[in-house]
This record gives C-alpha cells, sequence and structure tokens, in this order.
C-alpha cells in the first residue's frame, strides 16, 4: 500500500489561487476515480475537483472558506501500490502540516449551523410539572406558577406590560393582597435573567448563529465593500412613461405566437433597454468604460458589453450580453434568457460572468418604486430598473392613465459629471417613451 497526494489544479489562465467552498468527502471516505472530492471558486466560476486514483481519504489539506494556492496538497489518499510519495517523488507541504490522525476534519461541527441553545428549565417550569404538588406557597422571589386554572389578579396597567413584555402571568407571584400582582413583581420577575416564562407565541431566544462568508456570498461582500469604498455615487432618478413600449411589445410577442416564431423568444423590457442604451452611448461613449483608479486611466471600451445582475439560488451574479451593438432586440431578449438560465443552473462559464462594460440591474419584479444601486466596480454607470405601475398622468386637458416606471442610475462622479448622467438618461427615456426611435438607425 501506498500514499497518494493530490494537489490543487490549474482552474483557470492567469488563475494563482482558489477559494475551497465544498468538500464531498472526508477523512475516512473510500472514493473511486473521478469521484468529485471538493468544488473551488475563482472570478465567480465554480470548479470540481475529481480523484485522479482510487482510495481512502487520510488527510484533508483546508477548511472551507480557504484561500489554497495552484500546486498546494489538498488531499492525501491511502493507495494500492506504491502512489505518488515515494522516494521524494511528492514533498511533504512546505507549511508544516501535521500528521493525518492530528488533523481535524474540514467538516467540524462547529460548520454546519448550531442548534438553538435549549434553555435551562426554569423553577416555574419544574414546579409545574407533573410532581409537583397542587397548592404552592408564592413568593415574589421564587416565581412559582399558580395552581393550574388559577387565574392570577392583576391591574389593567399591569397586565398590559405583561403583555406587552411577553410575560405570562400565571408565572408570576405576587406580594399584594390575596396575591395581586403589581409592576414591583413584575420587575422582580424581569430582573430574574433570561429564563424567563414567556407567553405563547412570544417566548425570547437568544440564540446566536456564526454563518462564515464563503464563496460567491464572501466574492459578493469584497466586490460592493470595493464598489461603495473607492466610488464616489450620484444617483438620478427619472421617471419614464412606458405605456407605448409595453402596447408595441405585446403587439410583437402576440404576433410571433400568432406566426409561431418557436426561434423567438418572449421579449421583455429588458432587450428595448439594452438597444436604448446602445444609442444613448453613441452619442456619450464615455458612459461605457472602466476606470482604473489605481493607475488614473479611463479605459473606454467600443464594444458594449451589458451585465444583467441576476438572483440565483447560490447569491447575486451579472452573465455579460457581449457586443450588444450588434444585436436586435430579438437577439438581446435570446441572450438574456439563455444567460439567465445558465446562471440559475450553476453553468455560467467564466467568461460569461465577465467584461461587463455597463451593467442593468432590476429589482421591478420585486415592487421598488426607487432604489439606489452601487456601480459594478471598475465600471462607471448602472442602469437600475424600477416596477411599472398605472398612474394617472395629466394630459393637459385631464388625467389619464399610463404605465409608469422609474429608472434609478448610479454613475462614477470621478468620471461622470451630473449634467452628464442626466442627458444619458432623458436618452434613454425618450428611447423609451417613443420605442419606435429603438429601430431608426
Amino acid at each position: 500500500m501506498g500514499e497518494h497526494i493530490i494537489k490543487l489544479p490549474d482552474v483557470g489562465e492567469g488563475v494563482a489561487e482558489a477559494e475551497l467552498v465544498e468538500w464531498h468527502v472526508k477523512i475516512g471516505d473510500i472514493v473511486r476515480e473521478d469521484t468529485v472530492l471538493a468544488a473551488v471558486m475563482t472570478d465567480k466560476a465554480t470548479v470540481e475537483i475529481p480523484s485522479p486514483v482510487d482510495g481512502e481519504i487520510l488527510w484533508l489539506g483546508a477548511e472551507i472558506g480557504d484561500t489554497v494556492a495552484i500546486g498546494s496538497p489538498i488531499v492525501r489518499l491511502k493507495v494500492a501500490g506504491e502512489g505518488n510519495m515515494k522516494a521524494g517523488k511528492v514533498a511533504e507541504p512546505a507549511t508544516g502540516v501535521e500528521p493525518p490522525a492530528r488533523l481535524p476534519s474540514p467538516k467540524p461541527e462547529a460548520a454546519s449551523p448550531p442548534k438553538p441553545a435549549k434553555p435551562a428549565e426554569t423553577p416555574a417550569k419544574s414546579a409545574s410539572s407533573s410532581s409537583a404538588p397542587k397548592t404552592v406557597t408564592r413568593s415574589s422571589a421564587s416565581g412559582a406558577p399558580r395552581p393550574e386554572g388559577e387565574k392570577p389578579l392583576a391591574s389593567p396597567s399591569v397586565r398590559l406590560r405583561a403583555k406587552e413584555t411577553g410575560i405570562d402571568l400565571r408565572q408570576v407571584s405576587g406580594s399584594g393582597p390575596a396575591g395581586r400582582i403589581g409592576h414591583e413583581d413584575i420587575e422582580a420577575f424581569l430582573a430574574r435573567g433570561p429564563q424567563v416564562a414567556r407567553a405563547p407565541g412570544l417566548a425570547r431566544n437568544d440564540a446566536v448563529e456564526d454563518i462564515k462568508l464563503v464563496g460567491l456570498r464572501r466574492k459578493i461582500a469584497e466586490k460592493m465593500t470595493l464598489s461603495k469604498s473607492r466610488i464616489p455615487h450620484i444617483t438620478y432618478v427619472e421617471e419614464i412613461d412606458v405605456t407605448a413600449l409595453e402596447e408595441l411589445r405585446a403587439a410583437l410577442n402576440k404576433e410571433k405566437r400568432a406566426k409561431g416564431g418557436a426561434e423567438r423568444p418572449k421579449l421583455t423590457l429588458l432587450p428595448f433597454l439594452m438597444r436604448a442604451m446602445v444609442k444613448a452611448i453613441a452619442d456619450q461613449p464615455q458612459l461605457n468604460s472602466l476606470f482604473d483608479d489605481e493607475a488614473g486611466i479611463i479605459h473606454q471600451h467600443g464594444g458594449i458589453h451589458i451585465g444583467i445582475a441576476a438572483q440565483t439560488p447560490s447569491g447575486l451574479v451579472v452573465p455579460v450580453v457581449k457586443h450588444a451593438e450588434a444585436r436586435d432586440v430579438w437577439d438581446c431578449a435570446a441572450e438574456v434568457a439563455r444567460l439567465a438560465e445558465a446562471a440559475k443552473s450553476g453553468t455560467a462559464t467564466r467568461d460569461e460572468l465577465s467584461g461587463s462594460t455597463i451593467t442593468i440591474t432590476s429589482l421591478g419584479a420585486m415592487g421598488g418604486m426607487a432604489t439606489t444601486p452601487l456601480i459594478n466596480h471598475p465600471e462607471v454607470a448602472i442602469v437600475g430598473v424600477n416596477k411599472i405601475m398605472v398612474r394617472p398622468v395629466w394630459d393637459g386637458t385631464g388625467f389619464i392613465p399610463r404605465k409608469m416606471m422609474n429608472l434609478s442610475s448610479s454613475f462614477d462622479h470621478r468620471v461622470i459629471d451630473g449634467w452628464d448622467a442626466a442627458v444619458f438618461i432623458q436618452r434613454i427615456k425618450a428611447l423609451l417613451e417613443t420605442p419606435a426611435l429603438i429601430f431608426v438607425d
């Protein structure tokens, strides 16, 4: 029998390290060739690491959330034959890793969500057990409950305070005449600490769960912190009448169905917004830029690569529609649908999740009227879509119902002046309110 070391392989061009986000095995497991051992993440792309040999897991070299350098040992296996550790073919880890027997499993109990602590049984609870006598001597310090069925005596103000603080008055002993409960008894009861009996549905919960930020959630946190700390945001909100656009969109979708156009996807608002942004950027190309704030250089791109912020079961990702300037509304719609499905299923590639030059974020389906979106660093602009609502609009002679929507957009004020931001959004507004202009070259 021998031992075989598995090192973290090269998971992408130019990648020097990756974050371990999941173990699929534990010490003592028997694995076969091509069994998935672990998953690592880099630049929002998750890569599975398979075993190249059959064997038994002896040692795991990292914990979930650790950043591991390419080429570092991550798994040691006991294998039939000599393995790859004979005669120094594979060096021991340079970090002074202890023998496998001393190493803890990378999935310690603390990694799973802790169970809420079971409150210690209070004197009140133990006194109400079946073995307790039916008659008790009440004391303001003991908190002993009343016999079953006995109604506590208290004034309306005391009852109100007990209700507001979640106290079951049956568990409070009164120091007044005939066991009447006063405010001082409530105070004494509260002073006894966290093991206080509460009314049904109002029980205290003092559990604390520590959740380590790993994988995509940690990368989102780092990206958002970078954006907020480095970019001075200016947010501009504009109201847009999308009545005509919604009528056109419905007509185009209906025409597609009538002709049996199965090859064409259903049009949403996003493809029209993307085409409007392309036309607006043609007049203001500085909006389609990446700002290298370390070097003080603005990289102004000719190709318009629009990121579409999408919520997935794993968290927020931004698949990118490349070269939107070369796509019509139907092509934009098809690419958005394809990328959204890939992002939700976790099959989107690293290239599909990177390279954006400007981003769209949409919370309209959730009902938001206005937002303050964070720029996708190092871009200089992000356009936010809010919900569409039917509202009365004055047309000069009376109020008429119109479909209205807000665009909430943020800009890097180091690169984009407020005036330029307003001009950009006003151009998009004009195109969306007169959607025929979107199709005019």
